[in-house]
């Protein structure tokens, strides 16, 4: 089973457009030394020629270009994507269903809650249907309800949804109002070799069932978007904590990289990096830090096999 990191950015990209943060500055000037990250997507494979897409980057179009795997080859219209998986309706997960519009109508899977997100918070399933359209089939994505999901043509892969503490997007008409199945972590599993991995690009709160899962991996792809919970604030550049936009903070008490510390032997790897991360600039305190932890920093183009 392949994956590959196709975006590793949190909803803006690094660097960001209107930003002139340290980070973005810096890698604009060249003067840190950074990877330039489009929005956070993943595809993933068994067979290196159908790919389930998970969660739609709005820079999907400068992926599919950098991604060999997943551009046409076959016929005269042609893509290696054979299906797309939300985790969540976030605008930096879904925005890039609209780029994929001139294609057959979509096979989207995702939880009722999402579904109901592009219906009329952000009604995407309405527009999509001047254009290829999009045939839903609904994801188990309750705490109590962890069915696997099988994906016609994708073949020796299995997909088990986890539900996550997190928030619905801004837009949502639930925001204020969280329901179990707003987010999902997601198990992918090689049934051949039984390898794991879990991915969660967006992670408010460790709760028990979440903490199993990712003890259940043998490589855990999670929420790295801010180092601090209190990190845009002390900037000036937002009102909100980590908590407040629905993410767990990395370094420390009650942080990522403590809970990280307990999960022994196994690959880590931090994604979704907001622009403001100090993790970005690669010769950082916060990055040697990471490296200290054994907790990898994604990119794009990184690829996992399991």
């Amino acid at each position: 089973m392949k994956i590959i990191i196709l975006g590793s950015s949190a909803g803006g990209g690094f660097p960001q457009w209107n930003c002139n943060c340290r980070n973005c500055d810096g890698i604009r000037k060249g003067t840190i030394r950074a990877r330039a990250r489009t929005q956070s997507s993943i595809a993933v494979s068994a067979d290196g020629v159908n790919w389930v897409l998970i969660n739609a980057s709005p820079d999907i179009l400068a992926q599919i270009q950098a991604t060999p795997a997943l551009q046409p080859g076959r016929a005269d219209r042609d893509t290696g994507i054979a299906a797309v998986m939300l985790m969540d309706a976030q605008i930096d997960h879904v925005a890039g269903l609209l780029m994929l519009r001139e294609g057959k109508p979509l096979e989207l899977y995702c939880t009722p809650s999402v579904w109901d997100d592009l219906n009329h918070g952000l009604p995407l399933a309405s527009v999509l249907g001047h254009y290829c359209g999009m045939r839903w089939h609904p994801i188990a994505g309750a705490a109590d309800d962890l069915s696997p999901v099988a994906i016609p043509g994708i073949a020796g892969i299995r997909f088990i949804p986890v539900a996550l503490k997190s928030k619905a997007p801004p837009y949502s008409p639930h925001r204020q109002q969280p329901r179990a199945d707003d987010n999902c972590g997601l198990l992918v599993e090689n049934t051949a070799s039984g390898k794991v991995l879990f991915y969660a690009p967006g992670l408010g709160e460790i709760d028990p069932r979440v903490e199993t899962a990712m003890r259940s991996a043998d490589c855990v792809l999670v929420d790295g978007t801010l180092w601090t919970g209190d990190e845009m604030i002390r900037m000036g550049l937002s009102a909100k904590t980590a908590s407040d936009m629905g993410h767990l903070h990395l370094y420390g008490t009650g942080g990522m990289i403590e809970l990280l510390d307990t999960l022994g032997p196994r690959r880590k790897i931090l994604v979704h990096i907001n622009n403001t991360n100090p993790i970005l600039d690669e010769d950082s305190a916060e990055r040697a830090l990471l490296s200290r932890h054994g907790i990898e920093v994604a990119h794009d183009g990184m690829e996992i096999l399991l």
